[in-house]
């Protein structure tokens, strides 16, 4: 199977030899791992400060399950 290295677009082959799948090398893996670092990547969501301050978390007790 092919697909399509998320950092360069090369096509890579999908098999167990390429340690650096779903990347086509270390350089575009290490490219993608810097990108998650600085915070170009991120998931949807609320941050986790905005999580901990919100009404619902403070309804919340650890010892409340």
């Amino acid at each position: 199977m092919k697909v399509q290295c998320p950092t360069c677009q090369k096509d890579v082959e999908w098999k167990p030899e390429n340690k650096y799948r779903p990347f086509c090398s270390e350089r575009c893996k290490l490219i993608d791992l810097g990108e998650w670092a600085s915070g170009g990547h991120a998931i949807p969501g609320k941050s986790v400060q905005e999580e901990m301050m919100s009404e619902e978390w403070e309804d919340k007790k650890p010892w409340d399950s």
